[in-house]
């Protein structure tokens, strides 16, 4: 019997079985590569937390290892994050230290705000910080500063006077994770001021010479709300805080129109020169290179343009007030109140500006953005101090594994 085609060629009747068996042979390709990637969502989760942190892939074996932390964990990636920076069991985790945490921070140590700039004292602290678990609150108080191990090979001498020393453990190199290359000392140590007037970054070198050249010192003031609040003075304006700490150097009448002082200077002036007085005593020696700090003596900058305004305040030592704590400052969650009997000095306001709330969440700002690429929305960043239990602990560290495990899928 002869077999009939129809005009396509095909036997009646045979296509419908030739189509079915291509469906499921397309349905099979689709679940095997759907499989593949179910199985493989892990290994690139992994990778994808290394590549983050430490900026360059990982090792096979340090693949492997990150991978089979997320598998242990129930999908967790903190584990296989906290692993990745771990130079003990990562030996791309240098990376992280001295590449990572040096763009980071490099920002804060200066106007500009950028981070090619060379590696200083400053960075190098809060590389040290982080790579040591110090509690970051202590960043603007603490006694300390990070310098290279004495007698590393073509690395000059730690000098308080210049930042050859700096210049040299990255022209050459030098791995940030090893504490035998990077090591904590006594800031007072070092520099000769004394231990009570050392207030971590904000009394390091390169600090002093981007924020307390010159000028009136209140630049290192805003610059410390910007780089460690996450806010510029603006957003802080509140006309209804008492006047009576703004110095002589503010016109009350700017262009002869005392309205632009009570309309726009004194929101921002009337709260911040209070607290600026913390740092009456400092001044960065553009002749010497160093931060002065001149104990019971009122920097002269203080003083200048008196004839501004001659019924303005006139700084007599280094006591500060925060006059934020109360009105629509407030809710930057200021902590514990520094009795009026201590609140001298930049240490103390270092610890009253890192004890507010907004510090917590600038840290978590700045390191979601580090990296995840991205500002984090008001859940995640709420999510992710209270994972990392931040507000509490100061561990940036594990602020650093948890933003990464964060956005480990994007």
């Amino acid at each position: 019997m002869m077999m009939t085609h129809n005009s396509s060629g095909e036997t009646p009747g045979g296509g419908s079985g030739r189509g079915t068996l291509l469906c499921v042979l397309g349905l099979a390709a689709v679940l095997l590569s759907a499989g593949a990637l179910a199985g493989d969502a892990e290994r690139r989760q992994a990778k994808r937390i290394h590549d983050r942190l430490a900026g360059v892939p990982p090792t096979q074996t340090v693949l492997d290892a990150m991978e089979q932390a997320i598998l242990n964990n129930g999908g967790s990636g903190v584990a296989a994050a906290q692993l990745a920076m771990d130079p003990a069991q990562n030996p791309l985790a240098f990376n992280f230290y001295t590449v990572t945490l040096k763009n980071f921070a490099s920002p804060w140590t200066n106007e500009d705000q950028s981070a090619f700039v060379p590696l200083n004292d400053y960075s190098a602290t809060v590389i040290g910080m982080i790579r040591d678990d110090v509690p970051f609150n202590q960043v603007l108080s603490a006694d300390l500063l990070y310098t290279g191990t004495a007698g590393l090979p073509g690395v000059a001498a730690y000098s308080p006077a210049d930042n050859a020393h700096y210049q040299d453990l990255e022209d050459l190199h030098y791995d940030l994770s090893d504490p035998g290359v990077l090591q904590s000392n006594l800031q007072s140590n070092l520099t000769g001021v004394p231990a009570q007037a050392t207030a971590g970054v904000i009394t390091s070198r390169a600090a002093a010479e981007a924020f307390f050249v010159a000028g009136t010192n209140r630049a290192m003031f805003r610059f410390t709300m910007m780089n460690h609040l996450c806010t510029d003075l603006e957003p802080l304006k509140d006309n209804a805080v008492p006047p009576d700490r703004i110095r002589q150097d503010v016109s009350r009448s700017p262009g002869g129109d005392s309205r632009i002082f009570l309309n726009s200077c004194v929101g921002c002036h009337a709260g911040m020169d209070p607290m600026a007085q913390a740092y009456a005593y400092y001044q960065y020696n553009e002749s010497s290179g160093r931060l002065e700090y001149t104990p019971g003596v009122v920097q002269p900058k203080y003083l200048i343009n008196a004839d501004n305004f001659r019924d303005g305040y006139v700084t007599p030592d280094d006591h500060w007030d925060n006059y934020w704590r109360k009105g629509r400052n407030a809710n930057l969650g200021w902590g514990a109140e520094i009795p009026a009997g201590q609140r001298f000095g930049a240490k103390t306001l270092g610890q009253e500006l890192a004890g507010s709330a907004a510090f917590a969440r600038c840290q978590g700002i700045k390191v979601y953005r580090t990296v995840c690429l991205a500002d984090p929305s008001e859940n995640a960043l709420t999510t992710l101090l209270s994972a990392s239990g931040f507000d509490t602990s100061y561990n940036m560290k594990d602020l650093f594994a948890n933003a990464a495990n964060a956005c480990k899928g994007n």
